[in-house]
């Protein structure tokens, strides 16, 4: 009953990821109350550039957010493709074909020489740094987040909340370890990263789980929010997009919780606010950044957590993470244009249009390049003077 329950749950609330509220559910609620803002004319505005532009396949209800790596740009996308582009210029250097739709991708080692990406049947699939396929194993559930890739292992994320290490080697098992999933839970894409030997996981219920990378021992499990609400819709607290490991901080942000960082060695809390999201958070040296469920996009100080702006101009837009750009931070939209806010106060600057399509995966930076890649298949990677 209730793995029928969770099922049923996951494609309720895969709609419901779409929508800037959960209220967006409400079959009284007033359509235009969430109507995506109307973007203002810029004067003067940036100027902001496409540097290069490359063509992929489309997304289609997955995410895929392209990896960097070895002065390259990784991506993949739903029918199974997986290239390579040069950072600098866009060409493209191979393009290889997985032999499976895929949901998830890419994850790249940090020197380029191992890719690994994740099918809709729950195939994880290895590669070289030359597109060449090393090995193929089956996890136990679907993959929707990006695999998390390390000198020597790749470790999963399924949606049975199992996190799973295989031998980058030859895909053997190595460990893994297994949490209860709520009843409701976001059908997003929860990541993991890899730092000070520690893998850390997003987590359902608003927790994050560190991992000791060599076992899967828990170095801590802790909770950044706590869910809250009368209903189980409102109790919906998931941790959103990939948490951020910047310097001692290890910062993320909830659904319908808080944004916050925490120590990355003990998991002890150093600041939280109130915040919803379920796209993720950038971080800086200054500042945490956070696209909220409303479309606003905010600044928090790194050190203590500090209000530092807050700009709505871009309400129900469906915005994507942000992320900090030299004097900007960046963000997608659900037409496919890219935002510059200034990172000191939140004004908007600039924008650029790409395809006219969704942007939903997070920026990436490339030297003094931002890459985007949208839901139809456009990598651009854009750059302001």
């Amino acid at each position: 009953m209730r793995a029928t329950r969770t099922v049923i749950a996951l494609g309720v609330l895969a709609l419901a990821s779409g929508c800037s509220t959960l209220s967006k559910l409400n079959p009284f609620a007033k359509e235009d109350k969430f109507a995506p803002a109307k973007l203002e004319e810029l004067k003067p505005g940036v100027p902001a550039r496409i540097v290069w532009k490359h063509g992929t396949g489309k997304a289609g209800a997955n995410v895929f957010t392209p990896a960097l790596a070895d002065n390259s740009v990784f991506v993949a996308d739903s029918d199974g493709n997986l290239e390579r582009l040069d950072a600098a210029s866009g060409k493209l250097q191979w393009r290889s074909k997985t032999g499976s739709d895929l949901s998830a991708g890419v994850g790249v080692s940090p020197d380029g020489k191992l890719l690994a990406v994740g099918g809709v049947k729950g195939q994880l699939m290895a590669f070289d740094g030359s597109g060449k396929a090393l090995w193929k194993v089956q996890a136990s559930s679907e993959i929707l987040s990006a695999p998390a890739v390390g000198a020597d292992v790749v470790i999963v994320r399924t949606v049975d909340n199992k996190v799973t290490a295989y031998d980058a080697a030859d895909g053997k098992k190595r460990w893994f370890i297994q949490r209860v999933t709520p009843p409701l839970t976001l059908r997003n894409m929860p990541g993991l990263v890899i730092a000070n030997n520690n893998v850390y996981a997003a987590q359902p219920a608003g927790r994050i789980l560190a991992l000791a990378l060599s076992n899967g021992v828990p170095r801590f499990e802790v909770p950044l929010s706590e869910p809250r609400g009368a209903t189980e819709l409102e109790r919906v607290s998931d941790i959103s997009g990939t948490p951020s490991v910047y310097e001692q901080d290890l910062c993320a942000v909830s659904y319908q919780g808080k944004v916050g960082c925490l120590d990355v060695n003990t998991g002890v809390a150093r600041w939280t606010k109130p915040a919803s999201s379920d796209v993720g958070v950038g971080v800086d040296q200054r500042f945490v950044f956070v696209s909220d469920e409303n479309g606003a996009v905010q600044a928090f100080a790194r050190e203590g957590g500090a209000s530092a702006w807050k700009n709505d101009k871009l309400a129900y837009r469906r915005l994507s993470a942000p992320v900090s750009y030299g004097r900007f931070v960046a963000v997608g939209d659900l037409e496919g244009y890219v935002h510059f806010l200034s990172r000191e106060d939140g004004t908007v600057l600039g924008r650029i249009a790409t395809d006219g399509s969704a942007i939903k995966s997070a920026p990436q930076l490339a030297g003094s390049n931002v890459i985007f890649q949208t839901q139809n298949g456009t990598v651009a990677a854009i750059a302001v003077e």
